[in-house]
Formats: C-alpha cells, sequence, structure tokens
C-alpha cells in the first residue's frame, strides 16, 4: 500500500506514536483511545480532506475544549470524569452528522451476570451488530447452590403472589431432579460407550460430560440464572435497551436501565437516546407498548386448544419462491453480465433444466469446506420454516444471527422432549415426574400470570417458533449444527431442515456438501481429542 503523503514534526510523531498503530503506513489501527473518542474522530474523518492522523492532532488533541491529555493519559477515574466535562463537545460532533450509523463507531464489552436463560434470548436476539457468548449448558454443572439456594431467578410478581411456594418449590424440584441423575446418568453411559483404547482420560471424561450434560438439561427451568458476555457497538446497544425497556416482564425492565447506566460511563454519546426519559425512548416505547397491545387483542380471536405434542422436533417448510434455483443462477451471472437483472432472468426461463444446473454448479464445485462462504448469490432464494422443538434446541438455533425469526410464548402445551439415553432407565420416572410437576404448576400459574409463568417452564418442553432465511445463511447454519460435535437434537433439525430444501428445490442438493447427517454417540470426543492435541502441540512451542 506505499507509505502515506502525510508529514509530522518530531514533536507529533512522539504524540502520535501513543494513538495509532504506524506512522507511516496506510493501514494503522488507533489505540489507547476511549470509544467516544474514536466515534467522533470517525465522524469527522468522513467529511474531511486530512488523513486520520491529521484530524487526530488537529481538531482533537489541540484543541482545548476536547481535554483530551486528560481523557487518553490519566485513571479510568480521572478519564471518566474528563469524558464528562467534555461530553457537550462530543455530543456536538456525533449530532452533527445526523446518522444513525455514527452510532457503530463507538464500542463496548458489557458483562449480564445472574440473568435469567429467557432474558438471555431476548438479548440475544438483537442480533446485529452484538456478539453474545452464553455460559454453556453443556460445559458447566448448573445443581451449585448459592447460600443453600439454587440459582434461579425469583419473578417478582410471582413472587408476591399466592404462587410464590408452588413456585419455588416446582423449581426447586426440577434443580434436585437435575442432580440427583448426574452421577447415575454419567454411570449408565459410561457403561454403553467405555473409553476405548488410544483415547485420553480427559478428551474421554470432557466428551462425557458433554453428553450427560445434554441429556439432562431438559430438566432446568427457564428461570435458570446464567451469565453472558456482549460486545456491540453504539448503535446497538442503544436499540438493545430500547427493546428492552419497551417489554412487559420485570426482569427485562431491569436489564434495560442497569444497562444504560454502566454503558454510560463507557459510551454515554452512543446511548444518550436510550435514557429511560428521553424522547426517542419514550415514543418508541409508546409505540412498541400500543402495538403488541393491539396485536395480542386481535390474535386472540385465533387461539385455539391445541393438542398438538410432539416428543420429537419438528420442522415444517411453510414457504419458498418456486423460481428459487433460477433467481440464484441469475444472481450468480449478473455480477459478470453487462444486462439488468430482469433480463438475465428471462433469457435463463428458455434454458434448458441441465444448463440451469450447470450454471449453480459454479457456486459449489470448488469449496473444499464448510467455513469457504457461498457467493451472496445464495441470498436470492428465501425459506419459511415453522419449527417445534424443544426450548433447548430454541436456545442453540435462535442465537444465529442472519435469518428473520419470532417464537410464541414458552409454555408445558406441546410435550416435551425425553433423551433416549434415560429412556427404559429407572431415571425416566424420575425425570418425567420432574416435568409433569412443572407443567401442573405451569398451568395454574399462566391462568393469571401469562407471561411470568415462562420462568417455571423447563427446557425439555417445546416452543413453536420461525425461521425466515435465505438459502446461503441456511447452508451455513445446516452445515455448522450438523456437525458430529453438536447436540444429538439440534443436530437433527438442521438435517430436517436441509432435506426439506433439497425436496423442495433438488437443485440445490450440492450447496449443502457439508452436512453431516451421520449418528454419533459421544459425539464431542472426537473434537476433544483434536483439542487435547492442539495444546499438546502448543505446549511444546
Amino acid at each position: 500500500m506505499g507509505t502515506t503523503s502525510e508529514k509530522f514534526t518530531e514533536q507529533e510523531e512522539e504524540l502520535l506514536q501513543n494513538y495509532v498503530t504506524s506512522l507511516k503506513g496506510n493501514i494503522f489501527v488507533l489505540k489507547n483511545l476511549p470509544e467516544v473518542i474514536k466515534g467522533a474522530l470517525f465522524s469527522r474523518y468522513s467529511r474531511s480532506t486530512l488523513g486520520l492522523r491529521s484530524l487526530l492532532l488537529k481538531d482533537f488533541i489541540a484543541k482545548e475544549e476536547m481535554l483530551f491529555n486528560e481523557i487518553s493519559g490519566k485513571g479510568p477515574e480521572n478519564q471518566a470524569l474528563a469524558i464528562s466535562k467534555a461530553q457537550n463537545f462530543y455530543d456536538r460532533i456525533l449530532d452533527g452528522y445526523g446518522d444513525d450509523s455514527i452510532g457503530e463507531l463507538g464500542s463496548a464489552h458489557i458483562a449480564f451476570e445472574n440473568v435469567s436463560m429467557i432474558a438471555a434470548k431476548y438479548i440475544e436476539d438483537a442480533r446485529i451488530g452484538g456478539s453474545p457468548l452464553e455460559k454453556s449448558t453443556r460445559y458447566v454443572y448448573f445443581d451449585q447452590k448459592i447460600n443453600d439456594e439454587y440459582a434461579y431467578y425469583k419473578e417478582p410478581m410471582i413472587m408476591a403472589s399466592a404462587y410464590k411456594e408452588l413456585y419455588t418449590k416446582t423449581c426447586n424440584h426440577l434443580f434436585d431432579t437435575y442432580s440427583s441423575l448426574i452421577s447415575r446418568l454419567t454411570t449408565v453411559i459410561a457403561k454403553d460407550f467405555p473409553q476405548e483404547e488410544g483415547i485420553s482420560k480427559g478428551a474421554y471424561n470432557a466428551a462425557l460430560r458433554a453428553k450427560v450434560l445434554d441429556c439432562l438439561r431438559g430438566l432446568l427451568p427457564a428461570s435458570t440464572l446464567t451469565n453472558m458476555g456482549v460486545f456491540g457497538n453504539g448503535r446497538f446497544f442503544e436499540g438493545l435497551i430500547q427493546k428492552l425497556g419497551a417489554l412487559s416482564l420485570g426482569e427485562l425492565s431491569d436489564i434495560s436501565r442497569e444497562s444504560y447506566e454502566a454503558l454510560s460511563h463507557v459510551i454515554p454519546s452512543f446511548v444518550r437516546r436510550s435514557e429511560e426519559n428521553h424522547r426517542h425512548n419514550l415514543t418508541y416505547k409508546n409505540f412498541m407498548c400500543n402495538m403488541i397491545e393491539d396485536t395480542v387483542d386481535i390474535a386472540a380471536a385465533f387461539n385455539v386448544e391445541t393438542s398438538d405434542k410432539t416428543s420429537s422436533p419438528r420442522v415444517k417448510l411453510v414457504r419458498s419462491s418456486e423460481n428459487a434455483p433460477l433467481d440464484v443462477a441469475a444472481a450468480l451471472l449478473f455480477p459478470h453480465c453487462n444486462a439488468p437483472m430482469e433480463t438475465i432472468k428471462e433469457k435463463l426461463k428458455s434454458r434448458p433444466s441441465n444448463e440451469i444446473h450447470a450454471i449453480l454448479e459454479k457456486g459449489w464445485t470448488h469449496r473444499k469446506n464448510r467455513r469457504h462462504k457461498s457467493p451472496r448469490a445464495l441470498e436470492h432464494a428465501v425459506f419459511t420454516f415453522e419449527i417445534t422443538a424443544d426450548y433447548g434446541i430454541y436456545r442453540d438455533l435462535q442465537r444465529h444471527r442472519m435469518l428473520t425469526q419470532d417464537k410464541q410464548l414458552l409454555s408445558c402445551n406441546l410435550g416435551y422432549f425425553v433423551p433416549e439415553e434415560i429412556k427404559g432407565t429407572e431415571m425416566e420416572k424420575e425425570y418425567i415426574d420432574a416435568l409433569e410437576q412443572a407443567k401442573t404448576a405451569f398451568d395454574t400459574i399462566a391462568k393469571d400470570l401469562p407471561e411470568e409463568a415462562q420462568y417455571i417452564v423447563p427446557m425439555a418442553y417445546n416452543i413453536r417458533w420461525y425461521f425466515h432465511v435465505n438459502l446461503r445463511a441456511l447452508q451455513w447454519l445446516c452445515e455448522l449444527r450438523s456437525q458430529p460435535q453438536g447436540h444429538t437434537s439440534y443436530r437433527k433439525v438442521a438435517q430436517d431442515l436441509c432435506h426439506q430444501v433439497i425436496t423442495a428445490h433438488p437443485e440445490f442438493k450440492e450447496f449443502f456438501g457439508f452436512v453431516n447427517f451421520d449418528g454419533h454417540t459421544l459425539g464431542r470426543l472426537d473434537q476433544e481429542i483434536k483439542n487435547e492435541k492442539k495444546q499438546a502441540l502448543k505446549s511444546k512451542l
């Protein structure tokens, strides 16, 4: 890329080297700067003839009202105070550009600790601009007690109602059952799948633990407390705070308020419109509350008493475009043609199917593994699926960002999942009894508190949701979630999604070349062996 044409004095270079990774190159990274300065700097950058380093010197370091030395050169407490003093200046810069995308120029890492699994899903549902990582039910035991109590959310409305004792008794029984089955199920699975010669004890035990916890997670109620780490930009956090604050569950309102307070210390200019009493936040909340209220009233006429129960996941392709293969073929050709899209499509309509297939073949023939991202042309084929599966599966698949999705309320009305490893053993009755007791409690609480009653629902119970997804995103989802190290249940859903698309459009079969249709017993074992080999190699370096 060559070197920059900018010239700096020796003193300027001494200043700049603290804040950029290169003084000479045309590509460099900012460092040692608070998010608000980076965001404001990039905002000015988009409308300046100056290079970023020159702009940083001229409009930031040199301006007294920026308090630049105080902000960038002292400890966190002094820095926060300095940012607060200079906030009006930064706000003027950011407001002056009138574009919501400016909110993407500041970012933060935030920890959400001791939030329910229900709340975690609402946080993860705000997908674009944020990257969440959640505590795993596969690698972490959830049977620990804190101050002699299991870790689950004590929903305030339930705890203030006549259902308090029923709620706590039911949640405790679910955790007691989960805890009591861990060692017994471990013994059963270890007997059925003993450690093979040549497999290390560490890899085997890790795979065995994952298998056991995968089976038992269905007993955990949705109130189970989890931890999350989320990295996101200001625009993402502003939208997340506003969304959570507009929903009716008290826990979500608390998270919204506390998130705003925490982020205001780090990226205040980027989340200020999500402050509880800010006009933008108030109008958004009014819009959401009224829309939900009106829609709920209309939806009441469509409710039915359901007997649609299933013990295994069910996937249904609700809608897809009849011309999807032709649309993808046209999109593959488009960047290499000089004709309008409609002209390309019209010409393709007159071509025989083998020619269309030959065009589509160019999109997959050179892929060597699932990490080779397919061309954007695949996004022209769109599918809508309705899925009924246990809440554990929903939690795993819901995290995929590039799709449109929504769910119905969690309930105990659609049946539940019993792992094959438990069926036919003395543990089956205990497992089912705990689930049935939870249903009885749910039915009782839901009569008065339908939303709050979701907290008592075990993860083994089914939920109904939809995916509206393009072929490119579906390819990634199916190939990733069908791998042997994945949970057995969601592997089946991924395989069914793939099967249904291929049935509807056989032309797309080869786009799913890395979907794994094999069955696996200790599915994590191969991955754990690979992990051990990597660690051993690193230790030698």
